[in-house]
């Protein structure tokens, strides 16, 4: 290693005042010695939010409804782009009018990410650039709950989520009880709707469908063909819908820190059952989390909403200064 110069770096200034000059320009100036001129993209579209995530400074762009992201200049921090896409959770069985049965709680919507670190994170990165520029954007929306039906039925699927060549699909649909696999057409998903209670075949829907990886998402619980009948959960983004009886749980949903704090996404809806002619609702999933509605408690009640979905773009735009 060369000796360093003992002449003098400017007026006034010694040998141990250069170094020390030096040390606080590379720890102090510029974000810890960043190049100043460092820049983020510029782009447009959605609800934009600038946080600091750690050694870097981000900007989301959060989409609650359908646009575009538009790339209108490069940067400096590379041409690739973090996403979540998740798509509407699907919609609540219904109430047969039995006062002993129970319907199945709606699949969540497909949770896809390239989020480095986490758990379901794809390896593919998402490059973008000037040409094309735009990016269509799409937010699925909530599959709707079924309303009362004597005949087997089911809650409807979720609608899909879109960015780009990503597309996340909408969870299933649960189902009443008595519905058998071929019949249940909105039962597979992102995540699969929860069979409803009493079936005689454990219909459940099947997670993951068309398939990614890693998966978006999880199968329903069954539907329990004894006594007392509970309704499936739907399936979740990391785990699979609980089977009845009593009512199956929702599938374990996954938080994810890309807006800046951590929230959780797609979360299975509750499978029902219990005694008595309710003429209950389920409650409406929220909506931009891609949950699956719950199913209906026995009687005359209809399933409730799956919620919507979210996507969420986000890049590196600074060092933190």
């Amino acid at each position: 290693m060369g000796a360093r110069s003992s002449q003098s770096r400017g007026p006034g200034l010694n040998k141990s005042d250069g170094h020390l000059l030096e040390y606080f320009r590379q720890n102090f100036g510029a974000g810890g010695g960043a190049d100043p001129g460092a820049q983020g993209l510029t782009a447009t579209g959605g609800v934009i939010s600038d946080y600091t995530d750690g050694p870097a400074v981000y900007r989301a762009h959060i989409f609650t409804s359908s646009g575009t992201f538009d790339v209108t200049a490069p940067g400096t921090f590379g041409d690739t782009v973090e996403y979540l896409v998740v798509a509407g959770g699907g919609g609540g069985g219904p109430a047969s009018g039995d006062q002993v049965t129970g319907s199945g709680g709606g699949g969540a919507g497909g949770f896809r990410t390239n989020t480095p670190g986490h758990p379901l994170a794809s390896a593919t990165s998402f490059p973008v650039s000037t040409s094309p520029g735009s990016y269509t954007v799409t937010v699925g929306g909530g599959g709707a709950g079924k309303a009362f039906s004597p005949a087997p039925s089911f809650g409807a699927r979720g609608n899909d989520s879109v960015f780009g060549s990503i597309t996340s699909t909408g969870g299933g649909g649960g189902a009443t009880a008595d519905v058998p696999v071929p019949s249940w057409p909105t039962g597979p998903g992102g995540s699969g709707g929860g069979g409803g209670g009493s079936s005689s075949t454990g219909a459940f829907g099947a997670g993951n469908t068309p398939p990614t990886s890693p998966p978006q998402g999880n199968p329903g619980g069954t539907g329990i063909s004894a006594s007392p009948f509970g309704g499936g959960g739907g399936g979740g983004a990391t785990g699979s819908g609980t089977p009845g009886p009593g009512g199956g749980a929702g599938g374990t949903g996954s938080s994810i820190s890309i807006t800046g704090s951590p929230t959780t996404y797609s979360t299975g809806g509750q499978g029902w059952t219990g005694p008595g002619n309710n003429p209950i609702t389920g409650i409406a999933a929220s909506p931009t989390t891609g949950n699956g509605g719950p199913g209906a408690p026995n009687g005359t009640g209809s399933g409730g909403n799956g919620g919507s979905g979210i996507v969420v773009v986000r890049y590196q735009i600074a060092y933190p200064s």
